[in-house]
């Protein structure tokens, strides 16, 4: 009995340590998908076209976005839900779950220094090609 429950305990444990990655993964993607639809517009790559030097990269985020530091994820929940300055509040936009994965993807993009996502740059490109 003893042998079938520490087997029973260890498959427990092992799937949950394999299961939440294709989670992150997915939450990734709908943080991407999030952010194309709700921010890029002004904040394509991580740039800001309203106030240019208060982007979303990390020097700028450390600088002019309080608690960043502190607490990134949270931080930039309470930005996206509450606005401020030129900024809108997108409380009545998205859902918490929904600020809470695009925050989650602002934060790792901020860290990975705004490497361009197939989404944000397939838009650029098919501009491009029909400007031409």
């Amino acid at each position: 009995m003893k042998k079938l429950l520490s087997v029973f305990i260890l498959g427990f444990v092992l799937l949950t340590l394999i299961l939440p990655q294709p989670v992150l993964a997915e939450e990734a993607l709908n943080g991407s998908k999030i952010f194309s639809n709700f921010c890029a517009a002004c904040h394509i790559n991580g740039n800001n076209v309203v106030v240019a030097n208060k982007t979303l990269k990390k020097g700028a985020l450390l600088q002019y976005l309080k608690g960043y530091e502190e607490d990134a994820q949270a931080a930039i929940v309470n930005q996206v839900t509450n606005g401020k300055n030129a900024m809108p509040a997108f409380k009545n936009r998205l859902t918490a779950e929904e600020i809470k994965t695009v925050a989650d993807y602002v934060a790792t993009q901020a860290e990975k220094g705004w490497l361009s996502s197939p989404s944000q740059t397939e838009g650029l490109k098919l501009d491009r090609e029909n400007s031409r």
